[in-house]
Order: structure tokens, then sequence, then C-alpha cells
């Protein structure tokens, strides 16, 4: 599904990672991660998609508002396990949308 953002400007943390094969308890606090970053203020949506690479796209409000999930305690510990365990590589990237277009298909 294609988050459904507001006009711009607003924020994109783009997460990108490779994964090692360890498989324990990844997928429980992934989905963890994604409901408690959907209570989070400034939250606005996100999108994912993992073929080898896994790219996870979340769109914030403001800087402060991604500064804060940061800190959060139980992101903090999600942040740990993924270094210690779930991921060879990632790389977070931080960046203003300034302008956002699509398409939509109507339904038959």
């Amino acid at each position: 599904m294609i988050a459904q953002t507001p006009k711009p400007p607003y924020y994109a943390v783009i997460f990108t990672s490779l994964r090692t094969l360890l498989e324990d308890g990844y997928h429980q606090m992934a989905d963890q991660m994604a409901e408690m970053a959907q209570q989070q203020p400034g939250y606005l949506g996100h999108e994912s998609a993992r073929e080898g690479v896994g790219i996870t796209v979340s769109y914030w409000k403001s800087l402060d508002d991604i500064r804060n999930w940061k800190r959060v305690s139980e992101h903090l510990l999600a942040q740990k396990y993924g270094r210690e365990k779930w991921y060879t590589h990632y790389k977070t990237r931080i960046c203003l949308v300034e302008r956002d277009y699509g398409f939509e298909k109507e339904s038959l």
C-alpha cells in the first residue's frame, strides 16, 4: 500500500538494509516497531519492500518528530538488536520532500 501523505513539505526517512540469515524475533520486532511508529507524534505513514535489499520509507512532519522517534526506548532496543543480530549492513537517509505527485487508476 502507498502511504497517503499530506501536501509537501514533509520528511522521509529511508532505511535500506541487508539482512543476516537469523530470523529469531525479527518479524515480531518489525511489526511492533511499525505499530509503535504509527502512534508517534508527527508520523505520516510508511512503505516497505524486501527483495534481497530491504527498503522502508517512513514519512514525518518534522525533524524533531524523527529525532523523538529515534529516542523511544523500544526503538533503541530494536536498533541494538538490528546491529547485533539482524543486519549485515544498513543505511539511513533523511530527506525533505519538497514535491510529490502520483497516479491512481480508477477501479472498474
